[in-house]
């Protein structure tokens, strides 16, 4: 009977690890997962970007949002905020170290998609096609 119970136990044991997250991984999670970051990082995977230029890689990413999550990737350690003494200031972001280990990461999430993700469009064009059959959603 005392190995039953200490069975149970261990197991329950396990089943409580196995759902329990670890903390790194969470918090990892909670800044890759935030809307416009993984583009955000994407866009920086190709160099040093200026706040307009990033603006324009990214659409629908309005001034607002852009600062906060440059912000908050610089907290991390993830993005420098690199200020050019000129006239004007030139202010440029780019990945850090910890930012460019991020790279296989993208590239992993971007063959992911490849292979699983439809190709997008806009509503506009699925009804330009006439081999699309199906009625619109709003109707």
């Amino acid at each position: 009977m005392a190995t039953q119970s200490s069975g149970t136990s261990e197991a329950l044991s396990q089943v409580k690890h196995a759902t329990h997250m670890c903390p790194r991984y969470e918090h990892a999670i909670q800044i890759l997962g935030k809307r416009w970051t993984g583009l955000l990082i994407y866009a920086l995977m190709g160099g040093p970007k200026r706040f307009c230029e990033l603006t324009a890689l990214v659409d629908g990413l309005s001034d607002r949002v852009l600062s906060d999550r440059l912000r908050e990737l610089e907290a991390e350690g993830i993005v420098d905020r690199v200020v050019y003494p000129q006239i004007p200031v030139r202010v440029e972001y780019q990945l850090t170290e910890k930012g460019c280990a991020l790279k296989p990461v993208v590239d992993a999430i971007g063959a992911w998609a490849e292979n699983w993700i439809d190709p997008v469009s806009s509503p506009s064009t699925k009804m330009d096609h006439p081999e699309d059959k199906r009625e619109p959603s709003y109707l």
